[in-house]
């Protein structure tokens, strides 16, 4: 989307002024850090002992390591938690029912990151995934940018016409679909619940929603030249405006879901190993 027609839509929100520094104010950001410590056991040689030690250590590295590359070590081993199961490990996944996954979240929450992990984890096919941006750039070029007003909303609607087709076809096809664009405005997931209520499909809602200043830390490391901080911090306005878990099961949601992030120090990865996705409904559903 053009910085433009994005300005645009935030205005239309309440998010941005006509001015540039309209910007809604951030939350405060809390940083969680995670500490990982190991202990050693000490015996009565002061100077045999610690080589022992540091021997023993060693190996158990190596074999841990071949462990891990053939598969032998399990998502929730202690040794891939520092010596101990992190909490979120233990947790049984949540199952995600066939129908239609919403992502909703701000640019730079995680979204892209996430869907990653699914389809490298076979969680979902890669198909499943419709993504506006992906179909952005296979319409227009990676670097594409509307001329003017006028082209952007005629750029913006063949997007989501196109997006729309493709949600359409394996709704109807009794398949799950995963919803891949940022939806924090009730007009943007309205759409979406219409095309799941066509065919009695059940909406989950997975909601990505760091502190302001973990997204603002994510935006900077990605290096995206499309948005500004501004941007940034609009769709997060908007996002803890019209974006909460009450709101979205009033609009139609069956579930909604939080994923967790750089607050909760958990990696893509491991939030995508927090929930099993069915593939397609039971015939009769």
């Amino acid at each position: 989307m053009s910085r433009e027609r994005l300005r645009a839509d935030l205005v239309r929100t309440g998010a941005v002024g006509h001015g540039t520094g309209g910007a809604a104010s951030p939350e405060t950001g809390r940083h969680v850090v995670a500490l990982l410590t190991g202990s050693t056991s000490s015996r009565s040689d002061p100077i045999a002992a610690p080589r022992s030690a540091v021997a023993s250590r060693a190996r158990a590295r190596t074999d841990l390591g071949r462990a891990r590359q053939d598969g032998l070590v399990p998502e929730n081993s202690p040794d891939r938690a520092g010596g101990r199961p992190r909490s979120h490990d233990l947790t049984p996944p949540i199952r995600i029912p066939a129908g239609l996954v919403v992502l909703v979240g701000p640019p730079a929450s995680g979204k892209t990151s996430f869907v990653r992990a699914l389809v490298e984890g076979r969680q979902v096919d890669v198909e499943a995934v419709v993504s506006s941006d992906e179909i952005r750039t296979e319409l227009f070029g990676a670097s594409a940018e509307p001329a003017d007003s006028g082209t952007a909303d005629a750029a913006d609607a063949r997007i989501f016409e196109e997006r729309d087709r493709r949600i359409v076809a394996r709704l109807a096809a009794g398949l799950s679909v995963v919803a891949e664009s940022t939806n924090v405005t009730p007009r943007a997931r309205e759409r979406l619940i219409a095309l799941a209520r066509r065919f009695g499909a059940p909406v989950t809602v997975l909601r990505f929603a760091p502190d302001v200043a973990d997204l603002l830390q994510q935006y900077t490391e990605r290096g995206r030249t499309d948005l500004t901080e501004v941007d940034v911090r609009a769709y997060a306005a908007v996002m803890s405006r019209d974006a909460g878990a009450d709101r979205l099961r009033d609009e139609g949601a069956a579930a909604v879901h939080d994923v967790p992030g750089r607050r909760q120090s958990v990696t893509p990865g491991e939030a995508a190993a927090r929930f099993t996705f069915a593939r397609c409904r039971p015939p009769g559903r």
